[in-house]
């Protein structure tokens, strides 16, 4: 169990059973790898991931504790510029990629994306914020390769811890998420219809909504 997405699920299961109860402290890294049997630095990257969903928030000089249970109605506190420059980028390229996929791919992706949707969904309803994170990644992954441009299937894959990151902030705002999935269809309906124009608006737009739902700012082109 060293991948860090397996121990970010470890933790978040004990986050939501209370084992980890809200406002608590977690044990020190060096006890809590012992306990799970895991690196440090696996423990480090899944603390890194629970921490941009919400799950986890650091007290400098005291450690890591439990998030109490609630949304982020304001600004993530971990949305720093950098995420800023990230979305910035992702509103750059990701609505030309779904325009590119419902002129290219069309039909021929549909299977795929409405299985990641049915994964997204079964996750967002179970509250398990990592599962989630990892389908929307997949999900814009497989715009990104039925867009049939392979320098733009290099820049997702070039970019993936930072891409990645950036969609666990608008996870954190728990009471909105159900929007995403939501928005995930519009973009859905205009590749299979074949509409690109369509399918750029809808990306615009998600971008635009997931960005507000983590406090994200950044320049629109």
């Amino acid at each position: 169990m060293n991948t860090p997405n397996l121990v970010a699920q470890t933790l978040q299961q004990r986050i939501l059973s209370g084992a980890y109860a809200p406002g608590g402290a977690l044990p020190g890294q060096r006890e809590l790898a012992i306990q799970l049997g895991v690196s440090r630095g696996a423990l480090r990257e899944a603390v890194s991931v629970l921490t941009a969903l919400g799950l986890l928030r650091s007290v400098p000089g005291k450690g890591m504790f439990v998030a109490p249970h609630e949304g982020h109605a304001r600004a993530h506190p971990l949305a720093s510029r950098g995420a800023g420059q990230t979305m910035q980028l992702r509103y750059i390229v990701e609505p030309s990629s779904a325009a590119l996929a419902a002129r290219t791919a069309g039909t021929g992706i549909a299977a795929g994306l409405r299985d990641l949707q049915r994964h997204f969904q079964r996750a967002l309803l179970d509250n398990d914020l990592v599962a989630a994170a990892s389908s929307d990644l997949a999900f814009h992954q497989a715009i990104a390769a039925g867009s049939g441009n392979d320098i733009i299937v290099a820049i997702s894959r070039s970019f993936e811890d930072r891409i990645g990151h950036s969609q666990r902030y608008p996870l954190a705002n728990t009471p909105r998420l159900i929007e995403a999935f939501d928005e995930h269809e519009d973009i859905v309906a205009a590749i299979v219809d074949g509409d690109p124009a369509a399918a750029c608006a809808a990306m615009q737009r998600h971008l635009r909504r997931a960005a507000e739902r983590a406090g994200v700012a950044f320049t629109i082109p």
